[in-house]
Order: structure tokens, then sequence, then C-alpha cells
């Protein structure tokens, strides 16, 4: 009942539902414009990184690396930097849910700024995920609808990642420098075993990914690891995701039968600065899970679409899922007022979606 719940109330779900649900009005959806593939790699992900999460290997990582922070701009960078590497493996949406609230416990105990570290944390794991094809889940619909080697996608991923550290680094040099008492280490264990397998199983769902093998099994295996380990992971899998991906990929079916429609989007899309733009400035209203669904469906320029799409996570708290995970989060643990944070968190993020999207307009300008 608990994941029934979650998958109706989930909002951008409800919105996908509505609009599909218009457009068999209009058309039926064809069979072969489901992407099965995208659709079969995001289960997999969304499943290893449950395992991941169950075996509470973030957690033990946010605790070991706290521990030697004498400091606030040293515990604020280290917290950033493990966003940054987490968001890469494990996904936004986990890394918020995990070190937000581990953050917020030691500003608590010991009177720290909140607002500041947490968007920090929040935008480091936006800026980690688009580094991997399985980071973000709209990644891997553009390795699947480009056919993008892993070579090409690492060709856009790494400098996007290097300005943006740069870019961090920099703001990093205005937190002051107060001292903190040293962190105890948590008593938390990691099962090795468990945790070596899932390894193993990711290497395996990443092959996959890049149609080396049938991505149907490693998700397979992903499944049976779940269940072998503890049968409940499989409760917490984001299924409202997978349905809003099969939503789109239905609604996107029916409008390719309308020429109007088309015409239209094909008008917006009709080079690569312009498909840029309309991807990051649709994100802002719609995520940018089904953005990239509904542009890529009409475009060829994938490193302007893969560039448009993470940059359009930054911005509005719908931009991407794990903004609004970091909203909810703070709402949950933090101890500052909600509007405080929520206009403070607005304008950091609005600022850091103008900075990334002139270094995305400069990365496809310069092709770097």
């Amino acid at each position: 009942m608990t994941v029934l719940k979650n998958i109706a109330k989930d909002r951008i779900l409800q919105i996908t539902v509505l609009i599909t649900v218009i457009s068999l009005f209009f058309a039926r959806p064809r069979f072969a414009d489901i992407n099965f593939h995208t659709l079969w790699s995001v289960a997999a992900m969304l499943t290893i990184i449950q395992i991941y999460a169950y075996l509470h290997v973030l957690d033990v990582l946010a605790y070991k690396l706290t521990s030697i922070a004498d400091n606030t701009r040293k515990l604020n960078m280290l917290f950033t930097a493990l966003a940054v590497i987490a968001g890469m493996f494990l996904g936004n949406d986990i890394t918020a849910l995990t070190l937000i609230p581990l953050y917020l416990n030691i500003a608590k105990r010991y009177k720290l700024p909140q607002i500041l570290p947490v968007t920090l944390i929040g935008m480091g794991a936006n800026i980690g995920a688009a580094f991997t094809p399985w980071g973000n889940p709209h990644n891997i619909f553009l390795v699947s609808r480009y056919n993008v080697s892993p070579l090409k996608f690492f060709e856009w991923s790494v400098p996007y990642l290097i300005l943006s550290l740069i870019i961090m680094l920099l703001v990093f040099l205005f937190i002051p420098k107060k001292e903190i008492p040293t962190q105890k280490t948590e008593p938390i264990r990691i099962s090795w075993r468990p945790t070596i397998i899932t390894t193993v199983v990711f290497i395996f769902f990443f092959f996959g990914v890049f149609r080396a093998i049938d991505i149907i099994w490693p998700l397979i295996v992903a499944i049976v690891l779940a269940l072998a380990i503890n049968p409940r992971i499989m409760l917490k899998i984001d299924y409202a995701l997978l349905l809003t991906f099969t939503g789109f990929f239905i609604f996107i079916s029916d409008i390719q039968q309308i020429p109007a429609i088309v015409n239209l989007i094909h008008d917006m899309v009709y080079s690569e600065i312009s498909t840029y733009f309309v991807s990051t400035i649709s994100s802002q209203v719609m995520s940018n899970v089904p953005s990239t669904i509904l542009v890529g469906k009409f475009t060829n320029y994938a490193q302007a679409l893969f560039l448009g799409s993470n940059i359009g996570g930054f911005g509005s708290a719908i931009g991407s899922m794990a903004n609004m995970l970091v909203l909810k989060t703070f709402n949950q643990h933090g101890s500052v007022g909600k509007k405080k944070f929520f206009i403070q968190w607005t304008i950091m993020q609005f600022a850091g979606l103008i900075i990334l999207t002139i270094v995305g307009l400069g990365l496809l300008i310069f092709r770097i």
C-alpha cells in the first residue's frame, strides 16, 4: 500500500498521466515507439541504487570523511565533494536523501549554517549525476536514443564536470573557516560480501547500458540480488519514475502522429543552440526527465540535449526530482524557517542555472 501511495502522489507522474490520456483522444500509441532498452536500464539502475542504499555504503563514507573536518569550510567541501562522487554512482536522489540529514544533524549540534551547505550538497549531487550515463535517468535515455558510445559520452561530461567543479571551488573560498569539533565516527559497518557482489552487478549493468550485452540480463541479476539480500529493497524502488518514462513514450508516440505539433516542435529545435535552450528552459516547467524524452524525439543534436537537460536540473524546484527531494528533506530535518530556506535556495539555484547555462553554451560553441 505504501508503494501504491507513493506512486499515486507523485506530481510529475500525475501530470504525465493527464497529458498521456489527453493525447489518446488524438492518436493511438505505437508499440515500436516505446524504448524498452531505456525502461529496463532505468529499472536496473534503480534496483542497484537501492541495494547500495540498504547496505549504507554512503553513510559510512560520509562519517569517515567528516571525521577529519575541523572547520566549516572543510566540512562543506567534504560533504559537497562526497555529493558529487555519490551522484556519479548512486544518482542525485539517493545522494540528497542520505547526505542532507547527516549534515543537518551536525549543523544543529554545533549551530552551523544550513542553507548554503544544503544547497551546495544538492548542486553537487546534480553535477556528479550528470557525469555518468546512469547518474541521471535521462542520461540513460540519451545513450539509448542516440546510441552513444562510452568515449563519446565522457567527451561531453568531463569538460562540464571540470568547469562546474572549478566554479564550486570558487564558491568555497567565500565560506568562512569557523573551527568545529572533530566528528566522531559512527559505528556503521559495511557488509563487504554483498557490497562487492553489488559492485560486480553494477559493472555488468554498465555493459548493458551501452548494449555490449542485452540489458535484460543485468536487470534480472539485480532483481535476484535485491531479493536475496532483502526482498523489501524492491519496495523502495521509484516505480513512479518508471511509469513516468512509459507514459511519456506513449504520449510522444501519439503526438508524433499529429503533423501540426510535430512541425511546431521541429521549428523550436532547428539547431544545436535552439535545442540546448529549449531543453534547459522546458526542464524548468516539466522537469528534466520528461523534457529530455520529449525534445529527444525531435532532434539529432545529442550533445546539446545532454547539456541542456543536465543544466536544466538547476533552477526551479521541479527542474530535477533531486531538487524537490532537497526541499522535502530540509523541511523534515532543518531548523531554519522553510520560507527563508526556499527563497535563498531558489536564488542560489537560479544563479547556478545562469552561470552553468553560459558554461554549457561555451562548450557547444567552442566544441570543448
